[in-house]
């Protein structure tokens, strides 16, 4: 395969040619059993590395009866080799800080630290080496020309510039690919109609930040008198949140900028994060680009792989990282996949609908299984819909309820109480017609609810008050 070895090495001044539809080409479209061949022989090299130079893995392998001697086959590697979860990972940081006993490169060769937020636990930090920050920056170039971005072009990069590992993996990835790097951030106050003047302005041909900034955006642009199809944007790529592959999202953004969405996304410990982007000639959902991160769409109980067209979580494994490799790292997401034919001739598996979201996000409403992507789809493709909303879980008695804080638009708003009254009822609909269950909906004042520039949270679940209130009761307190 082009340029495939381990570690990898590549060609920093390779470009393909400009009529090129691949950065790749023979990588990409060869047939996928040539390609799983090679996968194979990769993940025994990537194995054999990770026993050699990682107590965690050895002790983790070990403890699972495996060792990288018994692989013979995909199978035996999918059978054999246990995932790995985040806590096992943020369990070794805790022991040998600050990287774990997974780091198998020494801490001096470590280029860029990056990490979590920890706002589900203990912050993991995240030790890159200089090889696999070069790694990173030529596999988003590589993906970031699938989408058609080329060497020249303006990409702005729209997004947080912390520990954050998104934005500056788009901006190592337009770096390599020769393109004018636009890093405006974002976070502080104001900034979003700075950006607006400044897109105004620079007239880039990307994008890079999360769908429901996009959407905040251009909400702000238009209060500066400014039209956001007059940025000139080609393409708008998103990562960090659900949504690029939700139609009524993605259908949203693309008209709000006269652009295509590509969505994108795995896991930050997975960084490149955009293993999994579209491509400019099939841009719905997203590609599995294998030979990159080699991704498995597993049953939870099993962590085996479900037939293609079936749902499952994803389960990572890197196949050019040697400073913190991840083995079949389980994402805790849940997503569809599918292995058909692509309009750009790639041979990657896919998923069409994008990822849906954390398997830990979707909440139960009287026996219906709901993932808030689902609202967010149904309520953007109603056209009164003003951008924001709010989902309240609560409890009345013993019965869940779900009830909807809407923003309708400042037109829905303004026409009088009947036409207020035909959206709140439309919306209801819509989201019992999608969910199959009934929800109360209230509409809220424009512009009321806040907005974000990074993730968008928008789930608030109150059964845990009433829990602790029953409890309260039953002791007398």
């Amino acid at each position: 395969m082009e340029e495939w070895k381990f570690p990898v090495a590549y060609d920093e001044e390779y470009l393909p040619p400009a009529a090129s539809r691949c950065w790749f080409p023979r990588r990409e479209t060869m047939p996928a059993a040539e390609r799983e061949r090679a996968i194979f022989e990769r993940l025994q090299q990537v194995c054999r590395y990770a026993w050699e130079h990682a107590p965690f893995y050895r002790r983790h392998w070990e403890q699972a009866g495996f060792h990288p001697s018994q692989l013979k086959s995909l199978e035996d590697f999918e059978q054999r080799v246990p995932v790995v979860k985040k806590a096992d990972l943020r369990a070794a940081q805790s022991a040998h800080p600050p990287f774990g006993d997974y780091l198998c490169v020494p801490e001096g060769e470590i280029f860029h630290v990056h990490g979590t937020s920890g706002t589900t636990g203990r912050p993991t930090a995240f030790g890159i080496g200089r090889a696999d920050w070069r790694a990173i920056a030529n596999a988003h170039a590589r993906i970031m020309w699938g989408m058609g971005i080329r060497p020249g072009d303006m990409v702005c990069v729209a997004a947080i510039f912390s520990l954050y590992l998104g934005s500056w993996g788009a901006l190592a990835g337009a770096e390599r690919l020769r393109a004018k790097a636009f890093p405006f951030g974002a976070g502080a106050p104001g900034m979003s109609a700075r950006l607006a003047q400044w897109l105004a302005t620079m007239k880039p041909a990307a994008f890079y930040g999360t769908p429901s900034y996009a959407i905040h955006l251009a909400e702000v642009a238009r209060e500066e008198k400014l039209d956001p199809r007059a940025f000139g944007l080609r393409c708008l790529f998103f990562s960090g949140e659900p949504g690029a592959s939700v139609p009524g999202v993605k259908d949203r953004i693309e008209e709000l900028y006269g652009a295509k969405v590509y969505d994108c996304g795995s896991m930050a410990e997975m960084t490149p994060f955009m293993n999994v982007a579209g491509s400019a000639q099939s841009n719905q959902g997203m590609l599995c680009w294998q030979d990159i991160v080699y991704t498995e769409v597993c049953d939870p109980a099993t962590m085996r792989r479900v037939p293609y067209g079936r749902r499952g979580t994803p389960v990572y494994t890197h196949l050019e990282r040697t400073s913190q490799p991840m083995i079949r790292l389980l994402s805790g997401d849940l997503t569809l996949w599918t292995n058909d034919e692509t309009a750009c001739g790639r041979t990657y598996p896919s998923l069409p609908q994008g990822v849906f979201g954390r398997i830990d996000d979707m909440f139960t409403i009287r026996g219906e299984n709901i993932y808030p992507s689902e609202i967010d789809a149904a309520l953007n493709q109603m056209p009164g819909y003003g951008g924001e909303h709010r989902i309240v879980i609560t409890r009345e008695a013993a019965m869940d309820e779900l009830l909807l804080r809407v923003e309708p638009n400042a037109a829905i708003h303004g026409a009088g109480a009947a036409a207020r009254e035909a959206f709140r009822a439309e919306a209801a609909h819509k989201v019992h017609t999608l969910l199959g269950v009934r929800a109360k909906v209230e509409l809220a004042e424009p512009n009321s609810i806040a907005r974000t520039d990074f993730k968008a949270r928008r789930v608030v679940d109150d059964r845990e008050v009433f829990r602790a209130l029953n409890e309260q009761l039953r002791s007398g307190g």
